[in-house]
Parts: structure tokens; C-alpha cells; sequence
């Protein structure tokens, strides 16, 4: 089923990392811990393109590794993964994306791929349009002079 070889490697913070074959299976390499604290010491040791991150982690919530993780390393995409769409208000701040687990591991995989291809993709092009400043100029007068 290894529809991409993506040689990126997923930091994949979750209590039972066996339910994320899925992206193993689709080229993905993975670096598991099972608490946000192992998590967060992993992060550190190890060079990793993005972050699959469980909300419900127990002691130290999702929402607080991810902050965490951004004070660190502010560019790395993080995709959370929960039980239900209903979270604390601010529980999605250092969030890139929100999976469901009842979307599905395919859904997982489509955006994880979106955060690590997609995403980087539209934000260089909003840089480059953003450096050449557009002007609006009036038409040229017979005098060359614009309006």
C-alpha cells in the first residue's frame, strides 16, 4: 500500500502508537513516545518534519506539549489527533491541524501529508508576493505623468 515514499520523519506522541501504522505503512518514518513528557525529550534528541500529537496523553495534556513544542520549534507542523471536536477553548493554538479519531487513519495520513507538503508550499508562495509590493498605478497621462 506504500502509495509515496516520503522519507519525513513523524515525531508521533501517543498513548498506543500502533493505531499510527498506517503512516508507517505509507513511507512515513516514526519516532514514538507514549507521554508528552517523552515526547518533549525526543524532540530534542531527534530531527523530525512534523509532530502527530494525541490530546488525551493524561498528566500533560495535548494542548500543553504542543505549546511546548512550539516555543521550541516554532515552524514544525503539528497534528492533533482527539477523540471528539469538542476541546478547551485555546486547546488548539500551536495547532496546525485536528484529526478526529473518528475521521479515520486514512484522513490522518491525508493530513499529515498536507501539513508537510501542501502547507509549506502555499506559505513560500505567500512570502515571495509578499516581498514584490504590488502598486496600484493610474493610467499614464499623454504628459507621462500617471494619475
Amino acid at each position: 500500500m506504500n502509495e509515496m515514499a516520503t522519507n519525513s520523519t513523524l515525531l508521533c506522541i501517543h498513548r498506543n502508537p500502533a493505531q499510527l501504522s498506517l503512516l508507517r505503512e505509507n513511507g512515513y518514518e516514526l519516532v514514538t513516545a507514549s507521554s508528552g513528557a517523552e515526547g518533549l525529550q525526543l524532540l530534542m534528541t531527534r530531527t523530525v518534519d512534523a509532530i502527530v500529537l494525541e490530546y488525551n496523553l493524561g498528566l500533560l495534556d495535548g494542548a500543553v506539549v504542543a505549546t511546548e513544542i512550539k516555543k521550541a520549534k516554532p515552524q514544525l507542523p503539528i497534528v492533533m489527533l482527539a477523540d471528539h471536536l469538542e476541546l478547551p477553548d485555546g486547546a488548539l493554538k500551536s495547532v496546525d491541524a485536528l484529526v478526529t479519531k473518528a475521521d479515520g487513519a486514512h484522513f490522518l495520513w491525508a493530513t499529515v501529508h498536507f501539513v508537510l507538503t501542501v502547507k509549506p508550499t502555499l506559505r513560500k508562495q505567500a512570502t515571495l508576493r509578499a516581498r514584490v509590493p504590488v502598486r496600484h498605478r493610474g493610467p499614464e497621462r499623454p504628459d507621462g505623468t500617471r494619475s
